[in-house]
Parts: C-alpha cells; structure tokens; sequence
C-alpha cells in the first residue's frame, strides 16, 4: 500500500500532464489523417488504458502517431469505405500479436545507440521547430506532425521562421510564462522544497495558461479571442450524438485484397515505431529498467484490435508522449493507464473545460520537453565517443529532421552498420614489420569484405622478405580470403618471400594449399 501511495504521489500529476499532451495531439493526428477527432481520442483511451496494462514497459505511452498518417491517409482513398479501414485496423493487431508470440521483438535489439540517441535529440529538435509557431500563436499546421514538409506545402523550418509574421502577442504571453515556470521548476532550490513537488510544473503551466488567456480576453483589447488558438474537442449535445461519434469495422470488406494489404503495412510500421519508441523510452529511464520487446508487440496488437473495433486510430508507442510522462517524473505504468482514463472522463462529461486550454501553454510544455532531449551535452558526449558513435548519431538525427522517423532512423541504421564493418576491417587484420620481417596476423571473423586489405598488404611486401602468416587467432575466415591466401602462397616464391604460416587453432589444412615452397609451421606463437 505504501509503495502504491508512492508511486500515485509521482504518477498522478504525470499522467495529468501526459493527458494535457495528449489531447490536442489526438485530434490533431486525426484530422490530419482524414478522419474525425473522436477517432483520435478512442486511439488516445485504448493506449493508456488497454495498452499500458497489458505492457511491460513502465514509462512508454502509445496513442495515434504522426508516423502513421500518411498511411492512414493513403490507405482511406484506396479503401471503399471507412468501415473498411478500420477492419484492415483490427487485422494489424492480430498480426502484431503473432508478431509477438514469435518473438519478432528481437529486431529492436540489432538498433545501435547511437541511432536511438540521435532519434531522441531529432525529436528534442522537431518539437521546439514544430511547436514554437503553436506558442506564438501561428497554428496553421496541425499538432503531433513530425514530418518535415507540412500538409500546407511548407517544411519546419519555412513555417518556424513565417511564424514571426503573425504573432500573437497573448499567446506569446502565455508560452513565455509557460517556459519560465518549467525552468524555475528545474532550479536547485525548487528541487529542494517538498512543497513545489506537490504540484508538477507542466500542470502549473496549463492552469496558467488558462487563468492568463481568462484574463486576456476579458480586456478591450481581447488579444486572444475565445476561440482562436485554444483545444476544441467536439462537444455533444447528448448521449446519443456522443456515440454517433463512433464508427464500427465492418467485416464484409474481409475478402478485399486492399484491406490485408492496408493492414500489414501498418502492423510492419506500428511494430517497428513501437520498438523504437520502447527502446529510446528505456534509455531516459532513470531507474534503467528494460522493457520486454515481445511482450509490447502483444500489448499493441490487442491495442489496435480494441481501436479497430470503435473506429479508432492505430496506434504505437509515442515517444513525444512517452518523454512528456519521463520528464513529469512518472515511475510506473500507472501514469499511463491513468491518462488514458482521464481522456475518457473528460472528453466525455468536461469537454467544455478542456476547450478552455491555450494550444500556447501545451506548446511551451513540448518545446522544453524538446530542450531535454536535445541538450548540447548528448552532442558533446557523443563527438567525444569518436566518429564511428558521433556520425550515425548525427546522420540519424538530420535524416529524422528533414524526412520523417522511420526513414532517418533507417538511414542512421545503414551508416551505423557502416562504420561497424568499418571497424571489423580494421581489426580482422593486424600487420606489423621489423626491417625485413613481416607479421600479418588474422583475427576473429575475417569475412570478405577484408579480402581488399589483406591483398593489398601482401602485394606491398618487398622481395627477399620473411612473412610470419599468423591465422590462429581467427574464429572465422571466408573462403575468399583463403583463396587470396592460396594464390600468394603459390607465387611467394617469385619475390623471394620465406612464408611461415601458423593456423594450428583453426582448421585449415584441407583448404590451404601444401604444394608450395613456403614453411608451414603447425604450431602457435
């Protein structure tokens, strides 16, 4: 009971500043996708509730994400009907399950560090391009797009500098405070005192928020009109158009082939965006705890299966969301199933009060949980690493800003792999001389791709020189490079280099050649 009364200390207001997140993305994500914003929320409720129970991640929070919307988007002008997609919803969580159950949750594994870091500072970084036009009032694109060229035709940064040609001054009034609250809230001396952890700092940001746009707009002047550049949930007359809102699979479209088709595409995506979402989490987690793969495939999958099944949006683990909750100081997965029931309540009995919420103060919130994320201390730490960890750091992280997230995070993948062959290149092969004396020792796995290197050495040996072939230190070593081997033994002898070749602990008898006029000598040195 005590470390449930804990933990609901640490939990509670972090699972309120994730739901105040989460809301506007919702529905921006939504409509940005083509469908209506109760779809978005059934997304938003389905993740917390269902899927933060079912998880074992303790931080991640899943919802509808923006890398999903162009495939959301595509797949509804293919689609002959609403219904149909979220048929085609419900089928990617099933095949998010098998996924699971056969432990495809392995491929998170094979990501580098230095990939996932540079996916969490390309996310810092987007948030503060994308959300300043929300805090200075410019909200002609929609919250939660993380692409870099807009639906309105312009890219972060042209929209992040246009931004400044329609400033709202209240609305700036309200970010600002907003931002000054959270770094007062990081301060020693708040840290020190009990009494402002009772309260989280982005919770204070929004009643602020509230309480300054009240005041605002009660003035002459009204800087900012009431309903201009605030939250706006659909409010329903009644119960019955409440449920109107929600729209239901239809399972006679189970034969059509653009279905299956719609729905593998998005379990393959929401898979590989839960996996990376759930790996970058566990490396902000402070307590380093680490999330089981497999078992998050299944939590997603009955996610999607359950927001299929009302007419919501697929979904994955969010990690704007799921940063916005690590950094409100969350501690267990309570904050996330308590956000996703606050989501409920409130989108369906207070939607009026939520629509009282400045999008200003919400972008405040983002923007220095963007700052976190993209520290100049990661920077430095990762170019002091060297540069096989400093450039796919930095590749992933320009590819994510200026595509989007499953694409930079591919092409930080491939220059990571890079770099790694890179450096099996130079250590598979090792060379050393003493003015006539040569050593080239082979270690560990010599694949072909170290065929060049060591040709290259031996065709740069000096004639009447002495060459010590030292294999017994490669585990592995591919048949061309025993070829490369063969064919200098063979013509050693036209430069007058003596060859020893020592290759007692790896079997090579059988492969290297024996008629040659080299001494091979079986024993290790």
């Amino acid at each position: 009971m005590k470390n449930f009364i804990r933990r609901a200390g640490t939990d509670v207001p972090a699972g309120i500043v994730v739901f105040l997140v989460a809301i506007p993305l919702c529905l921006g994500i939504a409509v940005a996708s083509g469908l209506n914003e109760i779809s978005g929320i059934i997304a938003g409720v389905v993740g917390g509730v269902i899927v933060g129970s079912i998880s074992g991640s303790q931080l991640s929070v899943s919802g509808p994400a923006a890398g999903l919307t162009a495939i959301v988007a595509a797949a509804l002008l293919k689609l002959p009907a609403v219904e149909a997609f979220f048929l085609a919803v419900v089928i990617a969580g099933i095949f998010q399950i098998l996924m699971g159950v056969f432990k495809f949750g392995i491929i998170g594994d094979y990501i580098p560090n230095s990939v996932i870091k540079g996916m969490l500072a390309a996310i810092g970084i987007i948030l503060i391009l994308k959300q300043l036009p929300h805090l200075v009032g410019y909200d002609k694109d929609y919250e939660g797009n993380e692409s870099f060229v807009q639906l309105s035709g312009e890219n972060s940064i042209s929209a992040f500098v246009h931004s400044f040609n329609f400033l709202t001054p209240s609305a700036i009034i309200i970010g600002v405070t907003g931002i000054v609250i959270l770094i007062f809230y990081e301060t020693r001396w708040v840290k020190s005192k009990k009494i402002f952890q009772l309260v989280s700092g982005p919770l204070v940001v929004v009643v602020a928020g509230v309480l300054l746009n009240r005041f605002l707009v009660g003035k002459e002047y009204q800087l900012l009109s009431r309903d201009a550049h605030l939250v706006n949930i659909p409010v329903a007359s009644d119960a019955a158009e409440f449920f109107s809102f929600f729209k239901m699979p239809d399972w006679s479209f189970i034969t059509n082939a653009e279905v299956w088709v719609a729905a593998i595409t998005i379990a393959l995506v929401a898979s590989l965006e839960t996996l990376l979402g759930i790996e970058a989490v566990d490396k902000l987690d402070s307590k380093k705890r680490v999330s089981p793969p497999n078992r998050e495939l299944i939590a997603q999958g009955t996610g999607n299966m359950v927001s299929g099944l009302l007419g919501g949006l697929p979904l994955t683990s969010v990690i704007v969301r799921s940063s916005a909750n690590v950094n409100a100081g969350a501690q267990s997965k309570m904050s996330t199933i308590f956000h996703g029931m606050l989501i409920l309540i409130c989108v369906a009995f207070l939607p009026g009060i939520l629509n009282l919420i400045p999008k200003a103060a919400l972008a405040a919130i983002l923007v220095f949980t963007g700052y976190k994320l993209a520290k100049v201390s990661l920077f430095k730490e990762y170019y002091q690493k060297g540069w096989e960890q400093f450039m796919p750091f930095v590749v992933t992280l320009l590819a994510i800003i200026f595509t989007d997230l499953l694409t930079g995070v591919l092409i930080g993948i491939a220059v990571g792999i890079f770099f790694v062959i890179r450096s099996n290149f130079r250590t598979a092969i090792f060379s050393v001389h003493e003015n006539n004396h040569h050593l080239i020792r082979l270690r560990k796995d010599v694949s072909f791709f170290s065929k060049p290197i060591l040709k290259q050495k031996l065709e740069k040996l000096p004639a009447n020189s002495r060459l010590v072939l030292d294999l017994t230190k490669a585990e592995f070593i591919d048949k061309d490079v025993i070829d490369t081997i063969n064919e200098f033994i063979q013509h050693a002898s036209l430069k007058n280099i003596s060859v020893t070749l020592n290759k007692s602990t790896y079997n090579l008898s059988h492969q290297l050649v024996d008629n040659n006029p080299v001494k091979a000598d079986d024993s290790a040195h």
